[in-house]
């Protein structure tokens, strides 16, 4: 039997923008949950603005807080029940964010993303979000936040497995069908892997639109691409599809004025999934939207898609691996989050390595 230590590793932001690498106990897993040891983390765009303060009160709802929600690790404890559902310890495992109630409306028809218990201690946790996250050594979850990680795929891929179900549930919010031209706003990671998930979907075009190194590894991926700091976006989507527009826009970038740009990039009858979450109102034309009968959903984190992304990752139809620009230790997180933020450094996705 494994012994396991009573203190791990794990970086705690102790205030907007103070980062502290501490000795803190590890957790013991509670009913059907689970002890993981943490193999790969990623920074994910939530963690920078989560640390940075941009969420008060919200994410998270008070500090000292432990983020950190896209993992992949394996299993050293159980905590009672798991067994009955078939994990052992030495399971490798990916593991993401939402563990929602399972027994309100929204989980019952399987939308588990949008439990009506959001937030409710006892009923809901969203770890690095709402509940402490897996930046640490160790990390206790509940068995419905873990997936069995399989053999093909190390454990830095599957730190990504969360993004790219992320993206992938984007495009299936967005409903693209064989054949459609989809438009990107946005180059990040789930920007990218968006644009793998749309090809995945049957995309006919996919239409990347960004600016720097990101657009340029785009392009190197084979993307179609527009610079917005050198087009303008909407103009340039129009020309290059006749004038008609794309039938479908994944907004993956965040900012208002992207939004409405991937509104200005539809043809009628055009459908907008966005996942990018602005932290500031935007302001929406609704006469076209109206009038166009355009449509424009939200879509978040993912509902499903963790078990159906894998074999995507492990046939090399979604391409995380060639996202992964940079692995730092845990202890020099400082320093990881700031290449993060820095646009000239050629981050794209920083695995941090407990």
């Amino acid at each position: 039997m494994t012994v396991l230590p009573a203190t791990m590793e794990a970086l705690v932001v102790t205030a907007p923008g103070q980062l502290e690498i501490r000795q803190v106990p590890v957790p013991i897993p509670g009913p059907n949950e689970v002890l993981a040891r943490v193999r790969a983390v990623s920074i994910c765009g939530t963690d920078a603005h989560l640390i940075h303060g941009d969420y008060p009160g919200f994410w998270p709802p008070a500090f000292p807080f432990i983020p950190g929600h896209e993992w992949a690790g394996e299993i050293v404890a159980l905590g009672p029940g798991s067994a009955l559902h078939g994990w052992t310890v030495g399971d490798r495992v990916a593991g993401t964010s939402h563990d929602a109630c399972g027994v309100c409306q929204k989980c019952v028809e399987g939308r588990y993303n949008l439990c009506e218990n959001y937030g409710r201690p006892g009923l809901h946790k969203q770890y690095g979000h709402s509940y402490q996250g897996a930046d640490s050594t160790y990390v206790a979850q509940g068995i419905k936040t873990i997936f069995p990680l399989p053999g093909s795929l190390g454990f830095d891929e599957g730190a990504l497995v969360d993004p790219a179900s992320i993206a992938l549930h984007v495009a299936n919010r967005g409903r693209i069908e064989p054949g459609d031209t989809v438009a990107i706003t946005g180059a990040g990671t789930i920007g990218l892997l968006g644009g793998d998930a749309a090809f995945i979907r049957g995309a006919g075009r996919v239409i990347v639109v960004g600016r720097g190194y990101r657009l340029r590894k785009a392009a190197a991926m084979g993307f179609e691409t527009v610079d917005s700091s050198a087009d303008d976006p909407v103009a340039a989507v129009r020309a290059m599809t006749g004038g008609r527009g794309a039938d479908v826009v994944l907004e993956c970038a965040g900012v208002p004025e992207m939004i409405n740009a991937g509104l200005g990039m539809l043809r009628r009858g055009g459908r907008c999934s966005a996942v990018g979450i602005p932290t500031e109102g935007v302001a929406i034309g609704m006469q076209r939207l109206v009038l166009d009968e355009l449509e424009l959903v939200g879509s978040r984190a993912s509902a499903g898609e963790m078990r159906r992304v894998m074999p995507h990752l492990e046939q090399g139809r979604m391409r995380v691996r060639e996202l992964i620009t940079h692995r730092f230790a845990l202890t020099d997180y400082q320093q990881a989050i700031d290449t993060f933020n820095d646009r000239a450094s050629g981050a794209i996705k920083i695995i941090v390595n407990p």
